[in-house]
């Protein structure tokens, strides 16, 4: 009798949690096709919130997929005219102040862009989600009065540079609304929440997300978007080394 019981038990919890895991998967792909695009035009305001003072940076940025960028800074005059290009795995950035181009790499890809509390490699990694991390389902909850069902994130690549996130995504618009970045020691290292969606065409996209470095003082940044075209038409030229001189 209890051999009919436990088998029974058991088969069921073999089966539950590849189910959840799939359930997970799929959520976090109708994530992606909210917040991943084939290609897209914007432009944002960065706001800097330090110990003591504020800073407003402003920028435009063109994004091809996960592997071409290249974002021009219009504001204010000290950073006017630098320019970065990411290509692939590759980064270089031109300031005008120099008129040196100069290739981002190795450990400094960890530092910080322009003091904010994001770092090149935030900006670098715009692989989809479901291609670095295998996801499971963690629970729901409640948030600004939304439900929400949380997800867990496993790095499965090595260069992940986050290995494990947490995610709470909108039940219905399918979209983060908080999320936090965790080291292999488990220590929290980033937090963003994630406000103003607006609906554009078949999509729901954020509007203001602000990042907050863990580790760093200071009441974090926060990223307006003021701006934003998806599937342009953008030049091939645009994603060259010689654009960032132009």
């Amino acid at each position: 009798m209890i051999l009919k019981t436990i088998v029974p038990l058991l088969l069921a919890l073999l089966y539950m949690k590849p189910g959840a895991q799939s359930d997970a998967s799929d959520i976090l792909k109708r994530v992606e096709n909210n917040m991943s695009s084939d290609n897209r035009i914007y432009e944002s305001e960065m706001i800097i919130h330090g110990i003591r003072t504020s800073r407003t940076i402003s920028s435009r940025s063109y994004v091809v997929g996960s592997s071409k960028s290249f974002t021009e800074y219009l504001s204010p005059a000290r950073e006017q005219g630098t320019k970065m290009l990411k290509l692939d795995s590759q980064l270089w950035i031109y300031s005008p102040s120099t008129d040196r181009t100069i290739q981002i790499s190795g450990h400094m890809l960890r530092q910080s862009v322009m003091g904010s509390d994001l770092s090149y490699e935030d900006m670098m990694d715009d692989r989809k989600l479901t291609d670095v991390y295998s996801a499971t389902t963690a629970g729901e909850e409640m948030i600004e009065g939304r439900k929400t069902i949380i997800l867990d994130l496993t790095a499965k690549v090595s260069d992940a540079a986050y290995h494990r996130r947490k995610m709470w995504i909108d039940a219905e618009r399918f979209v983060p609304l908080k999320e936090e970045l965790f080291a292999r020691s488990g220590q929290l290292l980033k937090r963003t929440t994630l406000s103003d969606f607006r609906q554009i065409e078949s999509r729901w996209y954020p509007h203001t997300m602000i990042y907050k470095d863990m580790l760093k003082q200071g009441e974090g940044t926060e990223f307006r978007v003021s701006s934003i075209r998806f599937n342009q038409e953008i030049p091939e030229y645009v994603f060259t080394k010689a654009a960032l001189k132009q």
